[in-house]
C-alpha cells in the first residue's frame, strides 16, 4: 500500500481531550476519530489493527469449538424484562420504542437472546454442551465515558455464551474458556492478570477478570505477592477486625467545629488520628436515602454497598436530601439524632472502634467519644468498604499489594439464573427437565487494542507487536526524486506483497525526517529505509522496538522481515 494514496490523518499535537496515552496516540496516529461523546469511528489504519485482534479472538474461540454467530442490536423489552434486567439495567440501558409504540432496547449485553435462541432448538442432554459466540456491537449509556475507547457508549464485544447439563460440564467450559483467553491476551502482547471481579448485572455465582496493569487503568486490583491470589477492588474481601479488650467509654462530648467538614480539616483541629473518626455518607439507594458509616480513613465500596441492597441505581444523596434528613449542612452528618428514620448501615471496622468522632447532624458540630454500643445501633453491619494495601490475603493472611489494570476479558459462571428465568430447559437421561447452567465470556475488541497501545508506546508513538500491527513492513525511501531509490522501493515492496507481507512504501514527496516522525508515530514493527546506499545495493533495517538500525542487502532485508513476521 503507498501512503500517498491513503487516508492517514495524523497529528502532531496531543489532543486536549485525550486524557491517557492511548486515546493520544489513537487520535494522533489517526487510527480513530471522535464523534460524540464516548462515540468514536475507526479510520483506515485503526480498523485495520483492530480487525487483527478481533481475528486472534475469532480464530482462538473457533479453536476452542465455540460456534460464531450474529444475533441483532435491537431487541425487545420483553425477553429483558423477563429476566429481570429490563429495569436492572437502569439508565445505562438505551431505549427506543417503534412507530407501533413497541419497547426495544440496543442490546447492552445479549444473554437473554441467546439463552432464547439454545432454548428453542436445543432440548436433550445429548445435544449439549454447546458454546455459542459473536463479536457485535453494544451499547451502554455510560455516566462517564473517557479514556477513548477505553469507556465508550457504543464499542464491539466478542461475547460468548456455554450451556451444559451440569455444574462438572460448566467447570469444563470455564476452563476451556479460560484457556483460550490466555491464548488470545498472548498472541496480542500484552502482561495480564487474572482476578476475582464482581458479577455486576450479569449475575451469576461468580466471575473472574483478565486485567492489564497499568498506571491509568480504571480499575484498582489487590493482589497478594504471596500467593496467587488477586481480585478486583470491587469483590475483594475486607475481613471484620478482631475486636479486643473494650476502651472505657468516655462521656460523649458536643464539639463546636466551624467550617471543618473534610477529615483531615478534622484530624488538625482536634489533634486526632483519622483511625478515631467515622465518616457518615448518605447515598440515594433506588430512591431511597441510606446513612453509610466508615472509619475516617476508609473509601465507601459502591460496588458491595450496590450489592448489599440488590439495588439497581446507587448515587451520592444531593445537598437537599442530606440537610432534609440530617438537619445539617453536608459534612456534618452523623448516625445519632438524624431527622428521619433511614436505614444506617456500618462497616465492619465500626464494630472494634471506640470513643470515636462522628458528625452531630447539627451544622458546625460534632460529636467525640461515640461509642455504637451505647449511642446508636446501626441496621446492618457489613463490609462495604474499599481494600487497601496491607490488608491481609483472604487466602493465605498475607499483607495485599495494590496497582491499577484495564479489564480487557471477563468471564462468569452464570449458572442457571437465566435458563430459570427463560425456561430454558433439557430432558436428562432419566427423562426429566432440567434448566441448562450457562457460562458468560466476554471480551472488548477496542480496549483490547487500546491495552496493547498502553503497555507498548514511547516518546515517538506506538510500538505495534507484530501480531496486531496495521501494517508489519513500512519501506522509507529517502529521495522522491532519485530514480535508483524509488526502483528498489519499489520492487521491495511489491516482492514483499506478493509474499503475502502487509506492507506501506512511504512515497510521499516529504523531507526523510518527516516519513521517519510518522513510521513511528503510527509504530509499523519493521522499518527498512532506502537511502543514499541504494547505488551500492544497501538497505538499513530497523525494528521500531529497537534504536539501532542494521544495513543488509534488500534480499536479506525481505529475509529478515519474513522471518520476524513468521515468528509473530
Amino acid at each position: 500500500m503507498r501512503i500517498s494514496g491513503m487516508f492517514m490523518p495524523t497529528q502532531r499535537e496531543i489532543p486536549a481531550d485525550a486524557e491517557i496515552i492511548s486515546h493520544q496516540l489513537m487520535l494522533r496516529a489517526g487510527l480513530i476519530r471522535k464523534v460524540a461523546s464516548g462515540i468514536y469511528s475507526f479510520l483506515p489504519m485503526g480498523y485495520r489493527a483492530f480487525r487483527k485482534v478481533e481475528n486472534i479472538v475469532r480464530e482462538e474461540m473457533d479453536r476452542a469449538g465455540a460456534q460464531e454467530l450474529s444475533m441483532p442490536a435491537i431487541l425487545p423489552a420483553e425477553v429483558y424484562m423477563a429476566s429481570g434486567r429490563w429495569d436492572k439495567f437502569g439508565p445505562e440501558m438505551f431505549r427506543l420504542s417503534d412507530r407501533g409504540g413497541r419497547s426495544f432496547c440496543l442490546g447492552p449485553t445479549h444473554e437473554e437472546p441467546f439463552t432464547e435462541a439454545v432454548r428453542d432448538h436445543v432440548h436433550s442432554y445429548r445435544q449439549l454442551p454447546v458454546t455459542l459466540y459473536q463479536i457485535q456491537h453494544k451499547y451502554r449509556d455510560e455516566k462517564r465515558p473517557r479514556f477513548g475507547v477505553m469507556r465508550a457508549r457504543e464499542f464491539v464485544m466478542k461475547d460468548a455464551y456455554s450451556f451444559d447439563a451440569t455444574e462438572e460440564g460448566l467447570d469444563r467450559s470455564y476452563q476451556t474458556m479460560y484457556e483460550a483467553y490466555c491464548r488470545i491476551f498472548d498472541r496480542c502482547g500484552l502482561d495480564y492478570i487474572l482476578v476475582h471481579a464482581d458479577s455486576g448485572a450479569m449475575g451469576g455465582s461468580g466471575s473472574q477478570e483478565f486485567m492489564v496493569k497499568s498506571e491509568v487503568g480504571e480499575d484498582a486490583i489487590a493482589y497478594c505477592t504471596a500467593c496467587s491470589y488477586a481480585a478486583n477492588e470491587e469483590k475483594a474481601p475486607c475481613p471484620a477486625p478482631e475486636v479486643g479488650a473494650p476502651e472505657p467509654m468516655l462521656e460523649k462530648e458536643k464539639v463546636h467545629t466551624p467550617d471543618f467538614r473534610t477529615i483531615e480539616e478534622l484530624m488538625d483541629f482536634l489533634k486526632l488520628p483519622p483511625t478515631d473518626f467515622a465518616k457518615t455518607l448518605m447515598y440515594d439507594i433506588d430512591g431511597k436515602i441510606v446513612a453509610v458509616m466508615v472509619r475516617g480513613d476508609r473509601d465507601v465500596n459502591e460496588t458491595k454497598l450496590k450489592n448489599l441492597f440488590d439495588a439497581t441505581e446507587l448515587n451520592l444523596a444531593g445537598p437537599a436530601d442530606v440537610e432534609r434528613v440530617t438537619g445539617a449542612k453536608v459534612g456534618f452528618a452523623g448516625a445519632i439524632g438524624l431527622k428521619e428514620e433511614i436505614p444506617v448501615i456500618a462497616d465492619h471496622e465500626i464494630s472494634a472502634m471506640s470513643n470515636f468522632v462522628v458528625g452531630a447532624n447539627e451544622t458546625d458540630q460534632h460529636l467525640k467519644n461515640v461509642n455504637r454500643t451505647r449511642d446508636f445501633a446501626p441496621t446492618r453491619i457489613a463490609d462495604i468498604r474499599s481494600a487497601v494495601e496491607g490488608d491481609p490475603c483472604p487466602e493465605c493472611g498475607s499483607p495485599l499489594a495494590m496497582c491499577r489494570g484495564i479489564e480487557v476479558g471477563h468471564i462468569f459462571k452464570l449458572g442457571t439464573k437465566y435458563s430459570e428465568a427463560l425456561g430454558c430447559n433439557f430432558l436428562d437421561s432419566a427423562g426429566a427437565e432440567q434448566p441448562m447452567i450457562m457460562g458468560c465470556y466476554g471480551i472488548g475488541i477496542g480496549r483490547t487494542l487500546a491495552a496493547v497501545i498502553e503497555q507498548n508506546y514511547d516518546d515517538n508513538g506506538i510500538i505495534w507487536p507484530i501480531s496486531v500491527a496495521p501494517y508489519s513492513v513500512i519501506i522509507v525511501p529517502t529521495n522522491s526524486s532519485d530514480e535508483t531509490i524509488n526502483t528498489m522501493a519499489s520492487d521491495l515492496h511489491d516482492k514483499l506483497t506478493e509474499a503475502g507481507v502487509e506492507v506501506l512504501l512511504d512515497d510521499r514527496d516529504e523531507r526523510p525526517g518527516v516519513k521517519f516522525k510518522d513510521a513511528d508515530l503510527i509504530g509499523i514493527p519493521i522499518r527498512i529505509t532506502v537511502g543514499r546506499k541504494a547505488g551500492e545495493g544497501k538497505v538499513e533495517f530497523k525494528l521500531r522496538s529497537e534504536s539501532a538500525a542494521t544495513e543488509m542487502t534488500p534480499e536479506e532485508a525481505a529475509a529478515k522481515a519474513l522471518e520476524l513476521i513468521r515468528q509473530g
